[in-house]
């Protein structure tokens, strides 16, 4: 073919060659949260129920908490999601850690720990073996991330 001459009509492939990228989309806006309101934690009932709070806050949605603790000493539950809540004044230790592991292993779902008075070195390096988020409460009922599978949560990562 010849070439085109100058001031002739160009057609579509001249004017938008395939090589070239499609121009970037517009960025999706992320949805803002407005800011967590915490709940003063005075009995165990009140630490479950910040911990439900924040985990509703989060994006988690049909949280619910059983009328009394079942056996398994998951205190929460909501689609794909189980959680623990450890009220006690002692640290959370590796069996708590590993137990609340293997129900979300069995429920197919993301295992979320609370506990008000930390997690003993074990507890903490399991957790980050597994993936597994780990939160302290404090009295004020306000989670605070332990490890980097936590921070990933509350960032929106995980």
């Amino acid at each position: 073919t010849d070439p085109p001459r100058p001031g002739a009509a160009r057609g579509f492939a001249e004017r938008h060659p395939s090589h070239l990228p499609p121009p970037p989309a517009s960025p999706r806006r992320v949805p803002t949260r407005g800011d967590f309101r915490p709940l003063t934690i005075r009995t165990a009932r009140d630490a479950v129920a910040a911990a439900a709070g924040y985990l509703r806050w989060l994006g988690f949605r049909d949280v619910v908490q059983p009328e009394e603790r079942p056996a398994s000493g998951v205190d929460l539950r909501a689609p794909g999601l189980v959680a623990q809540v450890d009220p006690s004044t002692r640290p959370t230790g590796l069996r708590a850690v590993e137990c609340l592991w293997l129900n979300g292993l069995s429920a197919s779902a993301v295992s979320v720990f609370f506990s008000l008075a930390g997690y003993t070195p074990e507890a903490r390096s399991r957790a980050a073996e597994l993936g597994l988020p780990l939160f302290v409460l404090d009295l004020t009922g306000t989670p605070q991330p332990v490890n980097t599978a936590a921070e990933g949560l509350t960032s929106g990562a995980a």
